[in-house]
């Protein structure tokens, strides 16, 4: 169900919803999360270009009535109810791309050369019982 939820909610907000978005881009949706009962849909939301996330979610939010009637025409042969739905900002790519910099900014030494002196017998380990 959270799968269906994804594909026609992109659906929903690229065709039948572009004029939310002014003529901008028009987020994809990273995943869908829905409670067991299936009454309610938690949405994230990816906006990777812009600082205006906050804006911009908070406009699908005014709009989750009409987003949510037209998602109900799109399943309605496939689901009974149509879940509420809740919409948030998912940053993990903004978050990925900040541990990214962060780890290329690490001065980490290389290793050091290996000494190859397999020749050597091992010595025995101690018994610690009899």
């Amino acid at each position: 169900m959270a799968s269906l939820l994804q594909q026609e909610l992109a659906q929903v907000l690229q065709r039948d919803l572009p004029h939310l978005f002014g003529g901008g881009l028009v987020p994809s949706i990273s995943a869908v999360h829905i409670t067991p009962d299936l009454a309610v849909a938690r949405v994230y939301l990816s906006l990777l270009l812009g600082n205006d996330a906050a804006e911009r979610v908070e406009i699908i939010r005014e709009h989750t009535k009409e987003i949510r009637h037209a998602l109900g025409k799109r399943i309605r042969n496939q689901a009974r109810v149509v879940p509420e739905l809740h919409f948030f900002h998912d940053d993990s790519a903004a978050y990925a791309a900040h541990m990214d910099q962060v780890l290329s900014k690490l001065d980490i030494p290389p290793a050091p050369p290996e000494t190859g002196d397999d020749d050597e017998p091992e010595t025995p380990r101690p018994r610690l019982f009899n």
